[in-house]
């Protein structure tokens, strides 16, 4: 059984060598609808942020 393992992988080995090269997909440009949610997201952290240190120097 071994040896039907071994024979199967030596034949399905060199399929690896033809495999095609991988193309790194190009970045698609961000649209002014997530630039804007974006924008939002980070002032609410900056909120958050300042909330949190208000709250700690409170204490």
């Amino acid at each position: 059984m071994i040896r039907l393992y071994t024979l199967i992988a030596a034949f399905l080995l060199p399929a690896q060598v033809w495999a095609e090269a991988y193309n790194r997909p190009v970045p698609q440009a961000q649209s002014a609808t997530a630039e804007f949610w974006f924008f939002m997201a980070s002032l609410l952290l900056v909120g958050a942020l300042v909330t949190v240190g208000w709250l700690v120097h409170k204490r």
